[in-house]
């Protein structure tokens, strides 16, 4: 019997130690200091939502390819980016929260485990199937994945279910079109990655009133662009 059971002990603590790893040398120099949030990472698997294909870079300080050939905009995105995101949000267990761009699912995964209740919206059908079935696996039940346009139509795939108290988009965009702000509650608050290669900016924009906002850029980044969003006119007096 203990020859039969050693290898799949010694896979499990290899997991555990890459984990602990992931966290202790990529996350926490990152300033994700949330107990809550470095809690959550061991709980919440992130090998089980990584495409087969990059299993082994699970835990690897990088973005990756959610298909192949590899397809514009879909990407997981790195552990430590994904987790200051989480942290920098705040979430509440009575939240209600909105994702734009679900991939695998495990961003959604994160976000569920510490809210009320997340729609998750994806633009591939084949993406929005594989995160729904991940999320199944994974035991999460309050995370609705929704295959459509977010952009489309002024956000109105977005809009059914607002307003909510927190919005991620998971990936980067070249600016926070006003329609997503608009769908924040009072004291709501929405983290995107804003700007352009080389260098682009984690914004944290917090609803203060019926048509206040404030907003912080705390730290730097790059991340793959969302499909669809509407750029920025280019035109200037």
């Amino acid at each position: 019997m203990t020859t039969a059971t050693a290898p799949q002990t010694t896979a499990l603590t290899g997991l555990s130690q890459a984990r602990f790893n992931m966290i202790e040398q990529q996350i926490r120099p990152w300033e994700v200091l949330d107990a809550r949030v470095l809690a959550l990472l061991e709980r919440v698997h992130r090998e089980d939502f990584v495409p087969a294909a990059h299993k082994a870079l699970a835990f690897a300080d990088m973005e990756l390819p959610l298909s192949l050939p590899m397809v514009e905009g879909q990407a997981m995105l790195a552990p430590k980016v994904e987790a200051r995101l989480v942290q920098d949000l705040q979430l509440q267990a009575t939240d209600k929260v909105l994702e734009v761009g679900t991939g695998s699912g495990h961003m959604a995964a994160l976000l569920a485990s510490l809210a009320q209740r997340v729609v998750t919206i994806e633009v591939d059908e084949a993406l929005a199937r594989v995160a729904r079935n991940n999320l199944q696996k994974a035991g999460i039940t309050n995370a609705d994945v929704r295959h459509a346009d977010a952009a489309a139509n002024g956000f109105a795939a977005c809009a059914t279910e607002g307003p909510f108290d927190a919005i991620v988009l998971s990936g980067s965009v070249a600016e926070v079109p006003s329609a997503l702000l608009s769908l924040l509650a009072p004291g709501g608050r929405l983290a995107a990655i804003v700007g352009f290669e080389p260098m682009m900016r984690a914004t944290i924009v917090t609803r203060t009133g019926d048509a206040a906002f404030q907003t912080a850029q705390p730290w730097d980044t790059v991340a793959p662009r969302l499909l669809n969003f509407p750029a920025p006119s280019s035109f200037r007096f």
